[in-house]
């Protein structure tokens, strides 16, 4: 095997090692947040345990796409950018939902599962931050790790609101807020997607 080939494997192997970290990591986060957030009536937490559950699942989309060509990848990167707008959208139909029937948020719960599952995520950005200017698939597995760090500081800032106003619109405006951010995120990662792709035509033209 030469020096290259070495050198391509053991980046594949790093790669599919952080990604496994990711995906065991939301997952757990999902099972946790979906749980505490149908039992606490948060807006904001349901919305940031089915971003985690979006986020396990795009994680393994880029496991799949490790070691494959270019076009696999920016393949890859789509299907994740579609998953994180589909997601999106059903939160916000969500949210909507819970606005005009009503909850009632309980932002003792809301705050420390914000912190637990910001720790999570710092550890999972942390561990992806040096793939953020990798090939696609990887930036894509950057922004979903930046999303969910942004959105736990919004959970916690949300939390501490509804405790202050004694009121359900705080734990509303952070789910709205979330919904927009993983929209956004799933529309920036298929422009970055859509310009790979340019480029790989353009070396293969």
């Amino acid at each position: 095997m030469s020096k290259c080939d070495c050198e391509v494997t053991v980046k594949n192997k790093e790669e599919s090692t952080i990604l496994i970290i990711l995906l065991g990591v939301n997952a757990l986060m999902f099972l946790i947040e979906i749980t505490l957030g149908i039992f606490s009536e948060s807006t904001a937490l349901i919305a940031d345990s089915l971003d985690m559950l979006a986020d396990a699942a795009v994680y393994g989309v880029a496991l799949y796409a490790v070691g494959q060509p270019a076009l696999a990848k920016i393949k890859a990167a789509q299907i994740s950018g579609l998953l994180q707008i589909i997601l999106g959208t059903a939160v916000a139909i969500d949210v909507i939902r819970r606005l005009i029937f009503g909850s009632a948020p309980e932002s003792l719960i809301m705050i420390p599962v914000g912190v637990a599952a910001l720790i999570a995520n710092l550890v999972c950005l942390q561990l992806i931050s040096a793939h953020r200017n990798g090939e696609v698939h990887m930036r894509a597995s950057w922004i979903f790790s930046k999303n969910d760090v942004i959105a736990n500081v919004a959970i916690i800032m949300g939390g501490l609101l509804v405790y202050l106003l004694n009121s359900r619109y705080p734990d509303i405006v952070i789910g709205l807020a979330i919904s927009s951010l993983v929209i956004h995120g799933g529309v920036h990662i298929l422009k970055d997607a859509h310009h790979e792709k340019k480029i790989q035509w353009a070396n293969n033209a």
